[in-house]
């Protein structure tokens, strides 16, 4: 099982080449989004209960084309790292309230950057990534079908400064908080959701041009049933 999981790595990498890497546009930009925009306000009360969802929630890897809206991306994208008091926690726990986590959503015509405190996107115009996504999971073809990707990724150096030699099993755990989160509110939204764990975190770093120190944690495909 090993072997054959390097040997899917290794052809996924051969696969992107050099076409992995984020255009050359973005790459030498200093400032890698051309512009911020705010998400609708998050729901707060909705119908289903927690029970409902827990009994509810399974990984579904079919979805419906239908592009998601503003507000349900904006809803989980709070679902995994929205702030939820004025001192600045957020919906997932984390070691020493460092936050080492950051959050994206991609479609097929955008790339979203999640910034908590002021539940407002930064945004690029992205039309060539999401469908490289399935190259980059191992050519698990559903990742690329969704109509959109949340990306969680970590900056180890938050936690490290802080915890030293623990701190990458402190962040994958904090990773799982924030990924259970999407999936309860992916449910609690009726929508199909899946996560998925298998994929080169370098190549998905050059697809997604992320800043050194910052690797790829988690995938997460969601789109209507």
């Amino acid at each position: 099982m090993r072997n054959a999981f390097v040997v899917c790595a290794v052809m996924a990498s051969l696969a992107l080449g050099c076409a992995s890497s984020a255009p050359a546009s973005v790459l030498e930009q200093t400032q890698r989004y051309d512009e911020t925009i705010a998400l609708p306000e998050p729901d707060l009360d909705g119908s289903a209960t927690l029970e409902e969802t827990l009994v509810r929630r399974r990984s579904q890897r079919e979805f419906a084309p239908d592009e998601l809206s503003l507000d349900t991306i904006g809803q989980l994208l709070w679902a995994a790292q929205g702030i939820t008091d004025d001192e600045g926690h957020r919906t997932a726990p984390s070691a020493g309230a460092l936050y080492p986590l950051e959050l994206y959503a991609l479609t097929d015509s955008t790339l979203m950057h999640y910034l908590p405190a002021e539940h407002r996107v930064e945004q690029r115009t992205d039309t060539t990534t999401l469908p490289q996504l399935r190259a980059a999971a191992f050519d698990q073809q559903f990742v690329s079908a969704a109509p959109a990707v949340l990306l969680i990724t970590g900056v180890l150096g938050r936690t490290q400064a802080e915890y030293g030699a623990v701190a990458a099993e402190l962040m994958n755990r904090e990773a799982g908080h924030a990924a259970q989160n999407v999936l309860l509110q992916a449910t609690a939204l009726d929508l199909a959701a899946v996560p998925v764990g298998g994929f080169d975190p370098p190549a998905l770093a050059r697809l997604l041009a992320l800043p050194p120190g910052e690797e790829v944690l988690y995938l997460l495909p969601v789109g209507l049933r």
